[in-house]
């Protein structure tokens, strides 16, 4: 008996419930990026077949549909090739689920899984010299209570490097002070890290953390004014104000884009700067791969300098400059 292909509600449901939640145990970020890539694509697939999400079969969400929600995506909400890019995982991640819940459309999901990923260009890695840094963390307002949350985040981002989810879920409990000072997160792929704490960060966190039990907030160490936990765009919003307000004391940070990933790189530049080996660095940011960390030896351009004057290269000959004749260069003009 042949059994029946599932519909895409159907398989849907279940590619939420068992294979993400049950099965592979991904962590709510990643259950919500997925969830927004399929409204989305359920949104277009509505407006282009004419059709109610519930009622869609699996053959209808095909390769040429795929890549036209994938370029609407670019043409009308702006994304970039990286974003793309992730919409187009979660999709391939629904249809190896298919693939065995679903083996009669085999070819149309092999067409789907062959998507090729869209290349893009990777700018100069973003990060805060030491004078950018100390005017950053200099413009909050520490006579308020606010000024003082925003003054101890962003301490700790620059001093720890956390991400910025990872600094939106600590907690008070989370933050040891008494000898060897250290901050314990959980960060991607549910990995466990302690990352040490400098005297001043120490002494700031304690300040701050002894407000917050007067106050009687006893468990975000970095809450809003109802003591729950900061959203990501309220972090973002927060660290671009301070940045805004130092720009006019520190001209070179109005050419700079700073969010919560740009403090990281921040934090990794200052340990590579300092002679800290890669390796250390990258179980310092709590990276999967070491890899991931070659990219702050590319961006290290004082590195560079270091290295440019310990090479001894040919010297080059000096001659004078002769303008090319008139004629010459009319011709050259056209």
């Amino acid at each position: 008996m042949i059994k029946s292909t599932p519909s895409f509600a159907i398989l849907l449901e279940g590619f939420f419930t068992q294979r993400l939640i049950k099965q592979r145990c991904v962590s709510p970020h990643t259950i919500k990026s997925y969830r927004d890539t399929f409204r989305l694509l359920l949104h277009f697939v509505k407006e282009h077949l004419k059709k109610e999400p519930s009622k869609l079969d699996l053959s209808e969400i095909d390769a040429p549909l795929i890549a036209k929600f994938l370029q609407s995506m670019e043409k009308d909400r702006n994304i970039s090739a990286r974003s793309r890019n992730l919409r187009l995982t979660a999709i391939r991640s629904f249809f190896r689920y298919a693939a065995l819940e679903a083996p009669a459309n085999s070819a149309q999901i092999q067409r789907v899984l062959a998507m090729p990923s869209k290349r893009f260009s990777r700018p100069l890695l973003c990060y805060l010299t030491h004078e950018e840094i100390k005017a950053f963390l200099a413009a909050s307002d520490l006579e308020t209570w606010k000024g003082r949350r925003d003054h101890a985040l962003c301490l700790v981002a620059v001093h720890t490097g956390l991400r910025l989810s990872e600094l939106i879920a600590a907690r008070i409990k989370d933050v040891i002070l008494d000898t060897g000072s250290h901050i314990r997160v959980v960060g991607k792929g549910r990995k466990e890290r302690c990352t040490p704490l400098t005297k001043q960060t120490t002494a700031i966190l304690k300040s701050w953390m002894r407000e917050l039990l007067a106050r009687g907030d006893t468990q975000v160490l970095f809450p809003n004014t109802h003591g729950t936990e900061l959203s990501a765009d309220a972090v973002q919003y927060i660290i671009a104000k301070l940045a805004a307000k130092a720009g006019k004391t520190c001209p070179s940070l109005v050419s700079k884009r700073v969010t919560p990933h740009v403090l990281r790189h921040t934090a990794a530049m200052e340990l590579l700067q300092a002679g800290a080996d890669i390796s250390m660095i990258a179980l310092w940011l709590g990276h999967e791969s070491i890899e991931t960390t070659q990219i702050y030896l590319h961006a290290n351009f004082a590195l560079k300098e270091q290295i440019l004057a310990k090479t001894s290269m040919p010297q080059g000959q000096q001659q004078r400059y002769r303008a090319d004749d008139r004629l010459l260069d009319f011709l050259a003009s056209l």
